[in-house]
C-alpha cells in the first residue's frame, strides 16, 4: 500500500537554520533516502523549495486569488516528502521513526487513496 511521509517543519526554524546545520541535515536525509531505495521501499522522494519561492492559489466566488510566499501566517511548512510502498501502516510508522527529520520536524504518515469526500 502506498503511504506518504510528509516532513512538517516549523517554518521560522527552517528559515533561520545555519547553512552548515542545514547541509548536515540534508546529508543525513540523503543517506536515509538511499537506504529506503536499497530496501525497495521508496517510490519517490524530494525536498521542497523554501516557502519564499512558493505560490498559493485559491478561487472564491469565482475570483482567483494568488499569494506569493513566504506565508507568514503559516506556522509550519511541508519541507519534503517520501512516497513509500509498505505492507501495513505499522511498517510505514516504523520507517517514519527511522527518518532523521523526526529530530527537528514532525513526520506525518498518510495512506494514499481516492478522495471520498468525507
Amino acid at each position: 500500500m502506498p503511504y506518504m511521509l510528509l516532513i512538517v517543519e516549523p517554518g521560522e526554524e527552517r528559515r533561520s537554520r545555519p547553512a552548515e546545520e542545514g547541509r548536515r541535515a540534508m546529508e543525513r536525509m540523503s543517506r536515509f533516502t538511499e537506504s529506503l531505495k536499497a530496501r525497495g521501499l521508496c517510490k519517490a522522494s524530494d525536498s521542497l523549495r523554501p516557502d519564499t519561492e512558493g505560490v498559493r492559489l485559491s478561487v472564491r466566488d469565482g475570483k482567483r486569488i494568488v499569494s506569493d510566499g513566504p506565508f507568514t501566517e503559516a506556522k509550519e511548512i511541508i519541507g519534503g516528502f517520501f512516497l513509500l510502498d509498505c505492507r501495513t501502516k505499522e511498517e510505514a510508522l516504523a520507517i517514519a521513526k527511522e527518518c532523521p527529520a523526526v529530530e527537528w520536524a514532525t513526520v506525518e504518515v498518510r495512506e494514499t487513496g481516492p478522495c471520498h469526500g468525507d
